[in-house]
């Protein structure tokens, strides 16, 4: 009883110390549904648009996590210290998703996922630019060998090439704000408060885009990208069901997410963040029996090695690290 009450507690209330197994278990467990999760996206992104997808499953996330609060752990939401802190954290989590969830329909679960692992050359290039930290130059060849490892998965120049691709490339940037915001500013807030920002933010942005796109839908773009640019869709039931299934695999991610980011350092997680790679491949087999082809393994092989190498010195160097 007694573990059951303080695992309820962690979960409704930020932390201070580290924890780096537990966030290790709970990152790959997370990942393992985000990549499930994901495929069902896919799976019903020609029944829906990403807008009516996002605003219903926000919905339900509110819906999941009300009742998680008031019949399971019977709280309500845990106000948040710092409301900026958690809206904008949202804000890039939410932008994050948009081009994450906007290459799904064209690209396979393996090339957007390979994109959007590139969040951790990122983070080296925004706390040199942003937060003037010094980038030494093993850091410089790891991110010129992940930039390799981009190229390698998009293959510009070649018939293969998609514009579509550089969408998780967009998402990487953005879910590297979402991790720096975590880790040096939502850190002791609850992971219940963090997931439900995120939901609420979810439901009011997917639903006002719904409406503009319902009311003035642009003919050229809806009938090229009809995810990113319809608005309502007639829902069949089976649809509401995965997209309530999404739901609830979402909400407990995220929370799980949260609360690994803010129990161990980004150099400890790193190299279990790249689980997703591997859970999103077969995930994409599992589905639609889809392989990456050799480039595209190699270059998910170089993103991995030089982001797992660059968080790692990040962390050595230059990140806080909190007793």
């Amino acid at each position: 009883m007694g573990n059951t009450r303080s695992e309820r507690t962690g979960l409704l209330s930020g932390t201070t110390q580290d924890r780096p197994a537990v966030a290790a278990t709970i990152m790959v467990g997370s990942l393992f549904l985000l990549g499930f999760q994901d495929a069902l996206v896919k799976t019903t992104s020609s029944e829906v648009s990403l807008w009516q997808f996002n605003m219903v499953r926000g919905a339900f996330n509110c819906l999941l996590l009300l009742i998680l609060m008031r019949v399971i752990w019977g709280r309500g939401n845990p106000r948040p210290l710092k409301p900026w802190s958690v809206l904008l954290r949202s804000v890039f989590q939410i932008t994050t998703m948009c081009f994450f969830f906007g290459g799904v329909p064209f690209l396979s679960l393996a090339e957007i996922a390979a994109g959007l692992y590139v969040y951790p050359l990122f983070v080296a290039v925004l706390s040199a630019v942003v937060l003037g930290e010094h980038v030494g130059p093993r850091r410089i060849v790891a991110i010129i060998v992940g930039f390799a490892g981009t190229l390698l998965i998009l293959k510009p120049g070649t018939d293969a090439f998609k514009l579509v691709g550089l969408m998780p490339i967009a998402a990487a940037f953005f879910y590297a704000l979402t991790i720096l915001t975590t880790r040096r500013l939502c850190r002791e807030e609850s992971p219940v408060t963090l997931a439900m920002g995120l939901a609420i933010g979810f439901t009011l942005i997917g639903g006002s885009m719904t409406i503009l796109f319902t009311l003035h839908t642009p003919q050229h773009l809806s009938w090229q990208w009809p995810f990113l640019f319809t608005g309502w869709h007639p829902l069949e039931f089976w649809v509401v069901g995965l997209i309530a299934v999404c739901s609830l695999f979402n909400a407990t991610s995220n929370i799980g997410l949260a609360k690994a980011y803010q129990s161990a350092d980004a150099s400890w997680l790193a190299p279990f963040g790249y689980s997703y790679l591997i859970f999103a491949t077969f995930w994409g087999y599992v589905f639609w029996q889809t392989v990456p082809d050799v480039l595209t393994v190699m270059g998910m092989t170089f993103i991995a090695g030089a982001g797992t190498f660059i968080v790692w010195r990040e962390s050595q160097e230059h990140w806080p690290r909190i007793p």
